[in-house]
């Protein structure tokens, strides 16, 4: 069963530079779509495509597989060829100033609606005084008013007259009208009596001033009686002038305005409310004082009735003012946004760019109110004011007819957020919710906006652990993501591929205005990036740890002034990104070499292996060599494996499972009809964390094999790959991180030609190492060996034949298993002596 070291040319894929016909990647075109993502295309098509309600669109994959850009280039294509969808505002309601109406308009409507309002105030401010104070008006409102005050004067002249004939004067005071008696001649005609006087008259006399007195105060109080009624008739005649002005002001200030919307109906309506409440309130164009009065009264009466203060209550103008909430004109940025580039996609920010087609949203900060809007309040009068001007839209507003982009973990850790995103695809409209209303933790009456109709496809962005507890906690989930758009973590590296792997490079590097890459630089990116998917049939998706890398590589290349990224300067970015996140690895391989954690990497143990594992921190991961060690004694009966990073809650479920499959390979494979008795224990030896996974199975496989058969197993060589229990070699993860990881420990104590590694024969495809790992087998001086089956394994370890099973039913003399077999069989008729031997006490068997 001898086992051939890996040959050199499989340790390390290299990049073939002879299929790149350009020099640098500034000769090559930008690649327009996804590598190796057919499936995601697929999906996207169907999602976008299908018109149905909960068909939404869940993208998954890996972090840094550039999901949203990809996403986002694919619907830049999709989305102009969309009609542009309405615009919306938000206007006074004159019946219900609580309750603000949403109008929707077509395309580019709503900046013409608003524009229009402030023109037609703009222009009443102006009419309005002028016709006022024209001398036509003027005449007519004086013709009003004298009638109104001769009416008056009459009813008191005519009363005046008869109280004089009866010698009763009538006096306006202060207080109001007066009747008083006066003096009859002496020189003294007409001047009233004084109190004193009256009462030296006959007593004939005064009663007959009081009854005429009496008589004349109800025909006084008839007169006051009639002159509310007078009044309101003066008003009413006011107001009936004032409205036929108005009308004629108002329909020739609105002409324009509602010629132009006359084929939306919902636009003409609300005009038609603001004509007449134009016509009514026309008197606040011409009346400062009043105007003012008004306010304070308005501003009264709604904090009397509990409602919040309208910003009308002080500029009552304002009523007539659109909140132009969404609008979807053309290719130009909202106000303090960049300028539009017609290269780069319609996309949306939380600003939002206004897009041609349909828009494209993405919302990096998904609260509740920047979903479904919000209503602003401030502070004025001692109260919260607010209108229908305040009202402010969210991402769904701005998204609809067309996609909202959200990353999925962000609107999970928002409260209410989610249950609000939910609510309004189930609702098919959005509804402005306000949070501390929603929790009752305010009591101020705000706004009751109409809500919005919803037409819009969400597009969560998330990784698959969380698409799955979606999936599984979330019954509406299904319901409302029904389409998942699944990302590749890599696809195959074939030429054709890598020629399009050079254009998605050529492209980053335009993008991020990065050096160009020559080929050579191009071939190593690939290289690197098989790395990345630990597999050199394979090209990772990632494109965040491979934009980083060119970042770097550009800026070493400039400070060398040099005019192209070279594969040197890819190089050198590596090693400063390993160097960088360093600290950890350098520690470990120090305490092992000063032999504060024990790994021997020369000599042979019996019951000893190295083991290799992979150290993940945050970004960082690394090979660990771990000693494992196994001990074997006569059991009770059975085989029993005492696993000690289980007892002590130390090692996982997966890695427990690998313990308990050594138990059902040793109990096939040895003694088959006889009964098992041996105890063991297996511990990983100075490990203080959490152990779990099976690529140590085997290695612990191998330790009890050696402690059985009592063969030692050369310390120079390290074990990874996990065993079933046909006693096959199963491929790991990590196979180029365990090797470089044991290999440094070998390197620095000094290669001795004996070391190398073990790997499960699966794993060959995998092999993408490091320069100087290659370097030392081609020297022969470290060897990676391929293994199928743990019996290739026993050879290489214990240098001896692990042993065949032959026509008698006994293994091979002096193999391995041979020797293994006698030493169970031994623990067998231990434990049946054992078992026979007299109790104490009694004497019986």
């Amino acid at each position: 069963m001898a086992v051939d070291p890996i040959p050199v040319d499989l340790l390390y894929r290299a990049c073939d530079l002879s299929q790149f016909t350009f020099d640098t990647t500034a000769e090559l075109e930008e690649l327009p779509g996804l590598i190796g993502q057919e499936r995601v295309l697929d999906a996207l098509r169907f999602g976008t495509g299908i018109k149905r309600y909960g068909y939404n669109l869940f993208v998954l994959g890996p972090d840094g597989a550039g999901k949203h850009e990809a996403v986002t280039r694919f619907l830049a294509t999709v989305a102009p060829q969309q009609k542009a969808p309405s615009d919306w505002a938000y206007v006074n309601n004159f019946q219900a100033p609580n309750k603000p109406i949403m109008l929707e308009m077509a395309a580019g409507s709503a900046r013409l609606l608003k524009e229009g309002m402030g023109r037609l105030v703009e222009e009443l401010k102006a009419t309005v005084p002028a016709v006022l104070d024209s001398e036509e008006y003027q005449n007519r409102r004086q013709s009003i008013d004298e009638e109104y005050r001769d009416r008056q004067e009459q009813s008191f002249e005519t009363l005046r007259d008869k109280a004089a004939g009866e010698g009763i004067a009538l006096l306006r005071t202060p207080a109001g009208f007066a009747l008083a008696p006066v003096h009859h001649g002496h020189g003294r005609e007409g001047e009233v009596l004084k109190p004193d006087e009256f009462s030296k008259l006959s007593e004939a006399e005064r009663k007959r001033i009081e009854m005429t007195v009496q008589g004349l105060q109800k025909e006084l109080a008839d007169v006051l009686e009639h002159i509310p009624g007078w009044e309101k008739e003066h008003r009413a005649r006011i107001q009936k002038l004032n409205s036929e002005v108005a009308e004629k002001l108002v329909e020739q200030a609105m002409r324009d305005i509602r010629t132009r919307f006359d084929t939306m109906p919902v636009v003409r309506e609300w005009l038609a409310s603001v004509a007449g409440d134009l016509i009514e309130n026309i008197a606040i164009f011409a009346s400062p004082g009043d105007q003012q009065q008004q306010q304070m009264a308005l501003a009264t009466q709604a904090l009397v009735q509990g409602q919040p203060v309208p910003f009308g209550a002080l500029n009552p103008f304002r009523r007539y003012e659109v909140n132009v909430i969404v609008e979807n004109n053309d290719l130009k940025r909202r106000p303090g946004g960049s300028p539009w580039q017609a290269a780069e996609p319609v996309v949306a920010d939380a600003g939002g760019y206004i897009g041609g087609g349909a828009p494209i949203v993405y919302e990096d900060h998904p609260t509740l109110q920047n979903l479904v809007g919000r209503v602003e309040h401030m502070p004025q009068m001692g109260a919260l004011i607010t209108d229908f001007m305040l009202i402010r839209s969210g991402s769904l507003h701005r998204a609809n007819g067309g996609y909202l982009l959200i990353d999925a973990l962000k609107i999970l850790r928002e409260p209410l957020a989610w249950d609000a995103l939910k609510r309004a695809l189930r609702r098919r409209k959005v509804v402005i919710e306000s949070p501390g209303e929603f929790l009752s933790l305010v009591s101020t009456v705000s706004l009751e906006p109409d809500p919005v109709p919803l037409d819009v496809k969400v597009i969560l962005l998330g990784d698959r652990y969380l698409y799955y507890v979606l999936s599984n906690a979330d019954p509406e989930f299904g319901e409302l993501f029904k389409v998942a758009a699944d990302f590749e973590d890599e696809f195959d590296r074939e030429p054709e591929n890598d020629i399009l792997y050079a254009r998605l490079l050529a492209g980053l590097a335009r993008k991020e205005e990065l050096l160009p890459l020559d080929k050579s630089a191009v071939g190593r990116v690939i290289e690197r990036a098989s790395r990345l998917a630990e597999d050199a049939e394979k090209i990772s998706t990632a494109v965040r740890p491979i934009a980083d890398l060119l970042h770097e590589a550009d800026f070493l290349a400039r400070r060398d002034d040099a005019t192209r990224i070279s594969a040197k300067h890819i190089d050198e970015a590596v090693d400063a990104q390993i160097a960088r996140a360093d600290r950890l690895r350098e520690r470990s391989l120090e305490m092992i070499t000063r032999d504060i954690v024990m790994i021997d990497t020369e000599g042979s143990v019996i019951g000893q292996v190295n083991g290799l594992s992979v150290l993940s921190m945050g970004s960082v991961s690394f090979g660990r060599p771990s000693r494992i060690t196994a001990r074997v004694r006569m059991g009770m009966g059975g085989s029993r494996v005492l696993d000690i990073e289980r007892e002590v809650e130390l090692g996982g479920p997966i890695h427990s499972k690998g313990v308990l499959i050594l138990s059902g390979y040793l109990s096939a494979t040895f003694l088959p009809e006889i009964p098992f008795s041996m105890s063991a224990s297996l511990v990983f030896e100075q490990s203080y964390g959490g152990v779990d996974g099976d690529s140590a199975s085997s290695a612990e496989l191998y330790a009890l094999i050696s402690a059985l058969a009592e063969v030692p197993i050369a310390q120079g060589l390290a074990v990874t790959g996990s065993v079933n229990q046909l006693g096959e070699a199963q491929a790991i993860g990590g196979v180029n991180d365990k090797i470089e990881g044991f290999f440094d420990i070998c390197m620095r104590r000094g290669l001795t030609g004996d070391q190398g590694v073990l790997i499960p024969a699966a794993n060959v495809k995998h092999l993408m190492l490091r320069q100087d790992v290659v370097d030392a087998v081609e020297r022969g001086m470290f060897a990676i060996y391929p293994v199928e089956r743990i019996e290739e394994g026993v050879e290489l370890l214990m240098g001896k034949p692990a042993g065949t099973r032959g026509p008698d039913g006994k293994f091979t003399p002096g193999s391995v298993f041979a020797l293994a077999e006698e030493r169970l069989a031994a623990f067998a008729e231990n434990q049946r002596r054992f078992a026979m031997r007299p109790f104490e006490g009694n004497g019986k068997k």
